[in-house]
């Protein structure tokens, strides 16, 4: 919420009026209110959502529209310039064929000037091609020729580098689903090729693409003791990324990417527990997690913000508020039945955050479509994280027929996986079972002492049960 107040504010007198008479003139009249509360007015959350006459859940969706009509303007301004640009590499041809050959260098040695203040590397390459057509009598068609084989290998690299983010990122996500050590290892041979390909360039975009995977990488994938002493630390490397992004402001991408960089600041104080720092991050990027989680999968994992965001609503003792939260959050977001990870996460997420509003039934009817959606053979253990969440639901709803069904399945299940490689599944098919029971003595005690055990087991990949809370609360509800 900062954040946007600080956007709006910074706003130059002509953006905002621009902003204020399109958000009018489309009859957003809330919007358009809102835009002025935080411009002009020091008024609450509260306040404002009184003076609008909405709910919490209204004002967020608002909010998220607020931000992302000023973001889709203040990107409209950015592109103009490129656009023109990229026209006139279009049009490369046309001054050939139509203007005198000393007239047609000028023009393109100023719009290679240009494409190089832009690092438009693709468009380069037309315009060293022309170039060096154009100076084939002349001692310049050698340095031309060099130019251009450099930036088609220069260009044929930035490719390499963004298809092996993308491939870094899907396998991160069956890797936290499995937690296989063969997947572990890929991950660390990706991050080795990345290193290989950027080494050939001194480049700023290279950089960028390795530090989404850099810094994700050594948050959730490597140990400290696996990361060399001399590597560059994490905050160097946001500070060097900020940089970038400040010297190619122009740059659509970066633009774009300057969201993966809040999510991992975001991630890299939540890892370190410097939350007060988090905070700063937080409110950003949950504006912004429909549009991390439909669009940004290339470049991160952003299905992490949403177990991050669990937990931090827990440490903060507000975990209720997450379900009247998600409407305005993920009002237009569409899940991925085909991006198995991320897919999961999403239910799940959504499943326990029924599950803290007391919605039961709701969150058992989620986990049983994602369990009749998706297939999850590949990762038996993440199954049956699922299932005894399911479990739960049914345990709590007194469903004995269903729960009994489930439960047995589970225990089956566990023993094929070796109750040594699941310890958390046993201590909570053991508290369930116990909670169902009908025998009464001393069942608060017993539970208390599972749930005691369970909160020393170190938390895994994916372990949605790990995020239960198992206080005072749970003991007395399943003991009833």
């Amino acid at each position: 919420m900062a954040k946007l107040k600080n956007i709006i504010k910074q706003l130059s007198m002509r953006d905002y009026q621009a902003i204020h008479d399109a958000l009018i003139e489309s009859n957003a009249e809330k919007s358009a209110y809102l835009l002025k509360s935080m411009r002009e007015r020091h008024l609450s959350d509260t306040k404002i959502m009184d003076e609008l006459g909405v709910n919490t859940n209204a004002y967020y969706t608002l909010r998220s529209r607020l931000n992302q009509k000023i973001e889709e303007y203040l990107l409209q301004q950015m592109e103009s310039p490129r656009t023109d640009i990229l026209k006139k590499v279009a049009n490369i041809n046309e001054i050939i064929f139509t203007k005198k050959k000393a007239i047609a260098i000028a023009t393109l040695k100023k719009l290679e000037k240009e494409l190089l203040d832009y690092d438009l590397s693709n468009e380069l390459t037309i315009v060293y091609k022309s170039l060096k057509k154009l100076h084939i009598n002349a001692p310049d068609y050698f340095n031309y020729s060099q130019l251009y084989n450099k930036h088609v290998a220069y260009m044929l690299a930035v490719d390499k580098a963004e298809d092996l983010l993308a491939e870094y990122f899907k396998k991160y996500g069956n890797y936290s689903l499995s937690g296989q050590e063969t997947e572990k290892m890929e991950l660390f041979l990706l991050m080795k090729e990345m290193s290989n390909v950027c080494s050939l360039y001194q480049s700023h975009r290279l950089y960028v693409y390795q530090s989404c995977m850099t810094i994700f990488h050594r948050l959730f994938v490597a140990k400290d003791e696996e990361v060399g002493t001399e590597t560059e630390p994490i905050e160097d490397i946001l500070d060097n990324i900020e940089k970038v992004f400040n010297s190619y402001q122009m740059d659509s991408i970066y633009y774009h990417l300057n969201l993966v960089f809040e999510f991992l600041k975001l991630e890299y104080y939540n890892h370190y527990k410097v939350y007060r720092k988090a905070e700063k991050y937080y409110e950003e990027v949950n504006d912004a997690a429909s549009n991390l989680l439909t669009n940004y999968s290339l470049y991160t994992f952003p299905a992490q913000f949403l177990n991050t965001k669990i937990e931090r609503h827990i440490r903060l003792d507000k975990e209720r508020d997450m379900y009247e939260e998600n409407e305005g959050i993920f009002h237009d977001f569409e899940g991925d039945p085909l991006d198995v990870p991320k897919h999961v996460n999403y239910v799940m997420y959504r499943a326990l955050s029924c599950y803290y509003s007391e919605n039961y039934e709701e969150a058992a009817r989620l986990i049983n479509g994602l369990l009749n959606e998706v297939s999850l053979k590949r990762f038996p253990q993440a199954q049956l994280e699922i299932k005894i969440i399911l479990a739960l639901q049914y345990c709590i709803l007194n469903d004995f027929d269903l729960f009994n069904q489930l439960i047995n399945s589970i225990q089956r299940q566990i023993r094929l996986l070796g109750k040594e490689n699941c310890e958390n599944l046993t201590i909570l098919s053991k508290i369930l079972k116990i909670s169902i029971s009908d025998i009464k003595k001393n069942k608060y005690e017993k539970i208390g002492v599972l749930v005691d055990k369970f909160k020393r087991l170190e938390k895994g990949h994916f372990m949605p049960t790990m995020l239960i809370k198992m206080d005072d609360a749970f003991v007395s509800r399943l003991s009833e």
